[in-house]
């Protein structure tokens, strides 16, 4: 379902402030697969989703969605194929719309608009549905605009909105960083829910070894724009935090230094 071949990407090249962000990455996920990519600080995780996204052109290499070659198109056209939810949950929603009326933006994305913009009685009751699935009450406030909504709450519905069309890849970008330890158990619940029942393709950078390992049946680990971990689902299975870290220590050579993965 994703495929990536030998990406390279270096930002400020030729300057003082030149940076080699990837380093010929190689990546293959198969339909269904949910992998969790771990890192330090820049490590190239964000970056590597960036080029999958389509956010800037990579130096080298190609990025290949299902098949199809998306290397050339912009970031625009590669929408169609992705669906992503970012670390801030003001992100991925409209603040001045109400909950149903973000759902329909996301419903109607890369349709054929006419004048007609409502919302149909039949679409509400699909929506308020998909709403109960979350156990939030925001089926009872589907009217309620979304600034009002705590920051978990934004996130499960944009989480509900980016997976609503069935992407062929789901993008989670340290999809919980920003929410507290509670919240973010949540959502991770509700992540592991939608994408298991929609057999989602999905790729997550966390920021936390723990989750990175306790859920996805792949986890990758990065260091200086290289994959240098890939583990498959039994030996991840029986992983611990400090197996993680030797084995990071055996590959890489060096200390993993980032206390956000650690501590979580």
């Amino acid at each position: 379902m994703l495929q990536l071949k030998n990406i390279h990407k270096t930002f400020n090249l030729g300057t003082i402030n030149e940076k080699t962000a990837l380093s010929g990455v190689d990546l293959l996920l198969n339909e269904g697969d949910f992998v969790t990519v771990i890192g330090g600080n820049g490590a190239g995780k964000s970056t590597m989703l960036n080029a999958i996204a389509g956010v800037w052109p990579v130096d080298e290499g190609s990025v290949l969605i299902d098949g199809i070659d998306v290397t050339g198109l912009p970031e625009y056209k590669r929408a169609q194929y992705l669906g992503r939810v970012f670390q801030d949950p003001m992100t991925g929603t409209t603040a001045t719309m109400q909950i149903d009326e973000n759902l329909a933006l996301a419903a109607r994305r890369g349709r054929r608009r006419g004048l007609g913009w409502g919302i149909t009685g039949e679409e509400k009751k699909h929506y308020k549905e998909l709403l109960k699935m979350l156990d939030l009450g925001l089926e009872d406030r589907m009217t309620s605009k979304v600034g009002l909504l705590s920051g978990g709450q934004r996130q499960a519905l944009t989480l509900l909105m980016a997976t609503l069309q069935r992407p062929k890849l789901l993008l989670l970008d340290e999809h919980t960083a920003a929410l507290d330890p509670k919240t973010a158990a949540k959502v991770l619940e509700l992540t592991d829910k939608i994408v298991s029942e929609n057999n989602l393709t999905t790729l997550m950078i966390t920021h936390n070894m723990k989750d990175a390992i306790a859920h996805g049946n792949r986890l990758i680990m990065m260091n200086e724009g290289k994959i240098i971990l890939d583990i498959g689902e039994q030996e991840k299975k029986k992983l611990t935090v400090e197996d993680l870290l030797l084995k990071f220590e055996d590959v890489s050579g060096q200390e993993f230094v980032s206390d956000k993965a650690l501590l979580g």
